[in-house]
This record gives structure tokens, C-alpha cells and sequence, in this order.
């Protein structure tokens, strides 16, 4: 692990972070705007109006980490210079998860005053400020101090990012255990930075103060120790008057056990003489107090562990709060980070523990399940929803309490969030939000699945759809109680219920088709596709998602037989939504046609650019080729310059639309509007039909895999009724993404 470390951090360039621009310097004008001389402008406005800082530069979202390297964690004082790496990945933590950039400053002193004067010096650079790794008790009275000068907000990780995790972990764990915040009896081992911390935002949440016992390396911290001056100003609040003692005497009869000290200091018989069903915090790294198993181990009943280790259920991770808590700060532009803001995130951590968790984020920690209970009583840090949760409840938290300096409405903040998260997820938002504005009834034809009904409970969670679950209605229902979801599924069970009139449906819809009324029976008695293409044309549901555990072919057959295109189509296509960070195309077509003619490329256009349209995006059509505006002439190059000529000509046709033409052509601006100066676009195509299946399958995975692009669908464009075929191994967020299109769908439908 070592030379692995070594050879990741001193690979060229060396180091984790490095500067980028976010404007653009391709031009003499662009520096001229970036400097001199039209960077005067900014300072001008800022010299009159200091706020315009959050406007004209990147303060906003910037924050320092500041260091003396004095207690790196488990290094001890290394000195500023050595501890700059770990400044540097903090910088990656605050990015990664929560878009924020950060300078890391590493300060060469020993002295609280000269540490206090020159952090305070650089306020004007920084949105906010992260102290890290700072020895106790001087890191308290940083803060203290830089907290009453500093108009901006000032948070010391290692007191309170600790304090806010295990506080979220302790407020699921006595839901588990069934005890009360009040009632606790709470146990520290350790009684530094991080100890204190942890035990004052104990009692933030209800747990009393004359209830925590806390322990240094001499025993118990006792009144008599603290009259003899035995103990500093900060922990000194929490000595009891009790006996002396040590470790192994506070633990007897405690609810609730803290680790922030030492590996292997705790025995099972020191777990054994605690309260039923313990809460146990082992947070010591690398090795805890007592390890997972020997914990586990050494009771009957029901022990609750958490550990700041990765290998093992519950990790106490740091990186679940500070990235979100600054998101939510910066965003309001807060003076501080207050003790409301702090249980807001701990609160908003312990809700999420309780919420269905990502396939995304089973599949990061190996699949092992990951439900609420005993071993999963915090989220884990891949789970990219934190950032949703976490930073608009610190946002609303520093709203209410009167640190935030700009309101905002947490819904539309949510939704920046999203974008901050990629361009795939406020296209989504977009047909989400449409969704829920007029949900409709979906039918789930393979309703059985694990995977389906998580995605059903979803749906119903976030009110895009009333999901029709098909299939055996004992199985469906043991499903949902065995994943532990609260919710009532709607099922409809093609075995149990007198379906005569769906076999007549397919029947008279089939018959001349070389079906016999008893294989129309049959069919809807054993095949859940062809039961749910007959709810969706008899207007039973109002749409219809079917493909999981499918090959698409066989998928896609039963609705085409059954509900068939629409009145102005008569072929339908599959689509890709391609987001990348700047822009989103629509591939077409991607599943359906092999070797469409100019009738097939003309329509597929049509349906393309109506599905962007319910994505905000007004489009702008390109139909591809090898050729240039008829610089080959072959039957397959004539094909698309036929459909896009039709289209240019069609009055009906309200967006632009040209070909053929290269790909490069029609995504570069320089080529389209100025090689080829005489296109009908006036800027890159975002809607971009191929030539063939081959052709548009192939360039949808390129560009996905190798172009980075999120790709959303195949959504099924042509349809005479909403049906959406889904890919098998899709995930709970594709089917729910899929959902709302077709609830979007539905909605036109109905309009």
C-alpha cells in the first residue's frame, strides 16, 4: 500500500489537485477579459460593493484548508510542510463530492496568535475556512477565535465532523435499540479535539450532560481531577463527581460506548458489562478499540458497532458531512456554522440511512445488502443522494437560525445541486418535475422483480407514477416486506383474476395474425408483456415498462403487436439522451430499425425532436452520413439528404434540420456555420439521426465510453401509447428515469 500510495501521488504531475479555468482564453480577447484590461471592470465594482465579490469571482466556492500540521491523524505533529498531502486530498474530497474548490494552506506555526492573525489576513479570499489537524487544546481556541472575527464560516473537521456522523449513527442506532436520547448512559474513551466535540453535540441532540463519563489516558475525569488541574478548560465540563476510576469501571452499566482514543484498549468483558443490546463507536483508526467481530462476539444480544473503518459495517467517515455542510453554507452565504446547522445535517444523515439504497452504490461495496438495521445505520460516502439531503438542510438550518445572508427556495436549490452532479441529472430533473405535476398509472410487466418493485416504491416516494405491479401477488407482496419498503404495492395478478376480456382483446387484435383464441389465453394467463400491452391499448394504465429481464427483441414484439405506433407514425425507434458536461444530444436510432429508407429517417427526425422537446431542449436536427452535403452520391448517402431535404421543405417542421453530413460537421460550430456557412443550423445539431442500426448503436457506446456522455434510455419514440423498453441489468434510477418519461408521454397523450 505504501509504494502504491507513493507512485499515485508522485505520478506526473505530482500531487492530487491543480488550477483550471473556467472561462474561456482561446483568443486574444478572452485574456484581454480574463486580465488586463478588462479585469479592471470587477475590481471596480467590487472596491464599491465588497459582496460583489461573490458575484465576480469565485469566493463563493472556495475554501481554505488550513493546517499546522501538529496532529495529523495517525501521523501526530509532522510539521506543515509533511502534512500539505493531506491537505491536498481534503481539496479532493471537497471537489469529488461536493463540487467545491479549495486552496490548501499550510502554516509553519507553533503560535495560536500568529496561526489566529494570519488565517484572519486571508478572509477576503475564501467562501469559507476548514481547520484541520490542529493539536488540542489549541485547535478550540483557533477556532473560538476565528469564529468571532470572521464574518465567514469557520469549522474545525476534526472536532466536529465526528460529532456530526456518529451523532447521526447514534439517532438510528437508539431507534434500533429502542432507547431514548435522554435516558442514555454514554461512555468516552479519549478526551481530546474530537471527544469533546462529539460529547458537547451530544447533548445538542438530548443526551445529558451528567450522563457522559469521559475517559483520558489516566481513567475517569473526575471533579477532583479538575480542581487539582489536572484536566484543560474544554474537557474539564464534562468531570463528574464521581469515584476515580478507570476505562473498564465507566463502561459497566453503559448504553453507549465512544471510541476516539487508542487500538485494542477495550476487552469483550468490558463489552459484556454493558447495558443491553450496547451501542459500541470504535473509531480509533487504523485499528479500533475492540474489533468488529471480537464486539460482536462477545454478547447475545444485539450490539450495534460502528467502526472509522471501510471493511466493516457503519464507518464513521468524515467525508458524509464537511463536503455537504460547506455546500449548504456557501450556498447561503452564511456567517458561521452553527449548532442548528450541525443537527440538521446530523438529522438529514440519519433519515437517508432509512431510505432504499442505490443499486450505484450496493454494486461500490460489493453488493452486499445494504439495508436499515443493525449493520447499516449511516450511509455510505459513495452515495452521491448525501449531497441532496445533507446541503439543503444545512442550507435551510442556516436560514432559519438567521446565519445565512441569502434566502433560497430549497426546492430550485435542489435541482442546482443536481446539475452540479452532471448535465444527465438536470435533464432528468426537467421530466421529473413534469412528472409529478400530473402523475400517471404504469404498468411493470416484470412486477416480480426485486429490482422493478425498489423502482416501484421510488416512484411512489417521489409521486412520478402509480405503479401497476404484474405478476404472482403473494411473491410481490413477500418481496416488499423482505426489503423492509413502506409501501402498498398495486398489483394485478394475471393467474388470479378473470382476465376473459384480455384474451378477447388480443384475439380480435391478433386473429388475423395466425393467433387462436386459446393461445390468446394463454398468453395473457403466462406472459406478463403481452397482459400489460393489453392494460395499456385498453386504457387500463396509462403506460408500460417491460424489458428487465428481456432481450429487447423479444421485449419490444408484444407491444408493437398489440398497441402498435401511432396514428402519424408507422415505425418507432429507440432513442439515447447523450449528457456530457456542456451539452446533450439525442441518438437516434439506436434499437429498432437495421436499414432504414428516407420514409423511416424522415419520420424517426419527427419523433426524435418531439422527445427533446420534453426535455426543455429545442431541437436542432442533423442526419448523418460519410458525406458532406452530396460529396458522395450513393444510394446509401441519398437516403438521409432525401429525408432531410423532406423535412426542409415540410411546413409542419418548426425546427431546423440538415443533411447529410459528416458527425464532426454537425457538432462543431466552426464546420457548420462556417465550412458549410450555407446549413439551415446555425449552430451544433443536438438531435442526430444515423444512417442504420449498426451506425447508430456503435456511435451511442463510443460516445458514451469513450466521450464520457451519461447516456439516458432507449426511450421507444412512435408508439401509439407510452411503452418504454428498458435494458436488462438497468438500475432502480434508470427505471424511475424511464418512468417519468413515460408519465410525460402519458401527459401528452391525455392533452
Amino acid at each position: 500500500m505504501d509504494e502504491d500510495a507513493l507512485e499515485y501521488h508522485r505520478g506526473d504531475p505530482p500531487g492530487k489537485i491543480e488550477i483550471a479555468t473556467t472561462k474561456p482564453t482561446n483568443t486574444q480577447r478572452d485574456l484581454s477579459l480574463a486580465y488586463s484590461p478588462g479585469v479592471a471592470a470587477p475590481c471596480l465594482e467590487i472596491d464599491d460593493d465588497e459582496t460583489a465579490a461573490y458575484q465576480y469571482t469565485t469566493k463563493g466556492n472556495l475554501v481554505g484548508v488550513i493546517s499546522n500540521g501538529s496532529a495529523v491523524l495517525g501521523l501526530g505533529d509532522i510539521g506543515a510542510q509533511a502534512s500539505k498531502p493531506v491537505m491536498e486530498g481534503k481539496g479532493v474530497l471537497f471537489k469529488r463530492f461536493a463540487d467545491i474548490n479549495v486552496f490548501d494552506i499550510e502554516l509553519a506555526h507553533d503560535d495560536t496568535d500568529a496561526f489566529v492573525e494570519s488565517v484572519a489576513a486571508m478572509e477576503p479570499t475564501f467562501g469559507g475556512i476548514n481547520l484541520e489537524d490542529i493539536a488540542a487544546p489549541e485547535c478550540f481556541a483557533i477556532e473560538e477565535r476565528l469564529r468571532e472575527r470572521l464574518s465567514i464560516p469557520v469549522f474545525h473537521d476534526d472536532q466536529h465532523g465526528t460529532a456530526i456522523i456518529s451523532g447521526a449513527a447514534l439517532l438510528n442506532a437508539i431507534e434500533i435499540s429502542g432507547k431514548d436520547l435522554a435516558d442514555l448512559e454514554v461512555t468516552f474513551a479519549g478526551a481530546g479535539a474530537a471527544a469533546v466535540a462529539t460529547a458537547r453535540f451530544y447533548v445538542s441532540l438530548g443526551v445529558k450532560r451528567e450522563n457522559i463519563t469521559m475517559c483520558d489516558i489516566d481513567g475517569i475525569l473526575t471533579t477532583e481531577r479538575a480542581e487539582a488541574g489536572d484536566l484543560n478548560p474544554y474537557n474539564r465540563a464534562f468531570a463528574q463527581d464521581r469515584p476515580d476510576g478507570e476505562l473498564a469501571d465507566a463502561m459497566v452499566g453503559a448504553d453507549v460506548f465512544v471510541g476516539l482514543s487508542a487500538g485494542g484498549i477495550v476487552s469483550q468483558e468490558m463489552v459484556r458489562a454493558m447495558a443491553d443490546d450496547p451501542i459500541i463507536f470504535a473509531m480509533a483508526n487504523p485499528d479500533p478499540e475492540i474489533g468488529y467481530e471480537e464486539a460482536k462476539a462477545a454478547r447475545d444480544d444485539t450490539v450495534i458497532m460502528a467502526t472509522g473503518r471501510s471493511d466493516y459495517p457503519n464507518q464513521v467517515n468524515n467525508v458524509l458531512g464537511f463536503p455537504f455542510i460547506f455546500r449548504g453554507a456557501l450556498d447561503v452565504r452564511a456567517t458561521e456554522i452553527n449548532e442548528d446547522m450541525k443537527v440538521a445535517a446530523a438529522r438529514a444523515l440519519a433519515d437517508l440511512a432509512k431510505q432504499d439504497v442505490p443499486d450505484a452504490v450496493v454494486k461500490a461495496y460489493g453488493d452486499e445488502p445494504l439495508q436499515f438495521g443493525p449493520d447499516y445505520i449511516i450511509p455510505k460516502p459513495l452515495d452521491a443522494r448525501v449531497l441532496f439531503e445533507v446541503a439543503p438542510a444545512v442550507a435551510r438550518a442556516a436560514i432559519e437560525s438567521g446565519a445565512a445572508r441569502i434566502d433560497l427556495d430549497i426546492d430550485r436549490y435542489v435541482e442546482r445541486l443536481e446539475a452540479r452532479l452532471g448535465k444527465s441529472r438536470e435533464m432528468m430533473r426537467v421530466v421529473l418535475n413534469k412528472a409529478k405535476s400530473d402523475p400517471k398509472r404504469i404498468a411493470l410487466a416484470e412486477g416480480t422483480d426485486e429490482t422493478i418493485i425498489r423502482a416501484a416504491s421510488q416512484m411512489v416516494d417521489r409521486g412520478i407514477a402509480t405503479p401497476v405491479l404484474i405478476g404472482d401477488e403473494h411473491e410481490i407482496r413477500e418481496t416488499v416486506a423482505a426489503l423492509g419498503l413502506e409501501f402498498e404495492p398495486d398489483v394485478v395478478d394475471p393467474t388470479s383474476g378473470a382476465y376473459a376480456a384480455y384474451a378477447d382483446h388480443l384475439y380480435e387484435r391478433r386473429k388475423r395474425n395466425g393467433i387462436t383464441r386459446r393461445e390468446a389465453t394463454s398468453l395473457i394467463h403466462d406472459d406478463t408483456n403481452y397482459f400489460g400491452s393489453v392494460m395499456v391499448d385498453r386504457g387500463d394504465v396509462d403506460a408500460m415498462l417491460t424489458g428487465l429481464t428481456n432481450h429487447y427483441p423479444s421485449a419490444l414484439r408484444p407491444p408493437l403487436q398489440v398497441i402498435g405506433t401511432a396514428a402519424d407514425a408507422d415505425y418507432a425507434a429507440g432513442v439515447y439522451m447523450l449528457t456530457f458536461t456542456n451539452r446533450v444530444v439525442f441518438v437516434a436510432d439506436a434499437t429498432v430499425n437495421q436499414a432504414p429508407d428516407e420514409d423511416v429517417l424522415e419520420e424517426v427526425t419527427r419523433h426524435t425532436a418531439e422527445l427533446a422537446r420534453r426535455f426543455d431542449v429545442e431541437p436542432r436536427a442533423a442526419l448523418l452520413s460519410y458525406s458532406d452535403f452530396g460529396s458522395v452520391d450513393n444510394e446509401g448517402t441519398r437516403k438521409p439528404r432525401e429525408a432531410a431535404r423532406r423535412l426542409r421543405e415540410d411546413p409542419t417542421i418548426d425546427f431546423p434540420v440538415d443533411g447529410e453530413m459528416q458527425a464532426d460537421t454537425a457538432v462543431l460550430e466552426e464546420m457548420v456555420t462556417g465550412t458549410y456557412e450555407f446549413s439551415e443550423l446555425e449552430q451544433p445539431a443536438n438531435v442526430l439521426v444515423f444512417p442504420n442500426l449498426e451506425a447508430g448503436n456503435i456511435g451511442y457506446k463510443l460516445l458514451q465510453r469513450l466521450g464520457g456522455a451519461d447516456a439516458t434510455g432507449p426511450m421507444l419514440v412512435g408508439m401509439d401509447k407510452p411503452v418504454h423498453v428498458l435494458q436488462r441489468g438497468d438500475e432502480v434510477k434508470d427505471i424511475v428515469n424511464l418512468a417519468a418519461v413515460a408519465t410525460v408521454d402519458a401527459q401528452s397523450d391525455s392533452s
